[in-house]
């Protein structure tokens, strides 16, 4: 196969790769998380896009990115590939033992708004001696104010 045609073929096998994949691909063969924007750059120089081109399709790429699993902003607009920032993850057995029973948070639950329920008729208890004070300033009818 002549250098040429192989070139060729790269070239059209880039064109029909999608952005997304090639943003992988990119990241995956730097091997650090790179700035959006260079992504894109990067993504659009091997496209071949003018400046135009890729300010249309800038949104579309940053919005693949953020939808697709394969990668995780690590802040700052800096991307990089979720395979490299692993996360512990326990399993459903180990998620369910450390799980209470519900019925120790029902009996916790009412226990709380019983208490809750003491205060409020305290408050009430207080409201209504406030209330009957206010009535009762003291003065008869006939009381003389000086």
């Amino acid at each position: 196969m002549c250098p040429n045609l192989s070139d060729n073929l790269a070239v059209e096998r880039v064109r029909e790769t999608a952005m997304v994949d090639l943003a992988y691909d990119l990241l995956k063969k730097k091997g650090e998380a790179m700035l959006y924007r260079d992504i894109m750059d990067e993504v659009s120089s091997m496209k071949g896009f003018t400046k135009e081109e890729a300010e249309h399709y800038i949104a579309q790429l940053y919005t693949e990115i953020n939808i697709d699993g394969r990668f995780v902003c690590v802040g700052r607009n800096l991307w990089g590939l979720r395979e490299w920032y692993p996360t512990d993850q326990a399993t459903d057995s180990a998620v369910a033992a450390n799980v209470k029973e519900d019925d120790e948070y029902h009996d916790l639950d009412e226990d709380l708004f019983d208490e809750e329920e003491e205060e409020l008729g305290e408050i009430e208890d207080t409201e209504d001696e406030f209330a009957m004070d206010e009535e009762d300033n003291g003065f008869d009818d006939g009381d003389e104010v000086i």
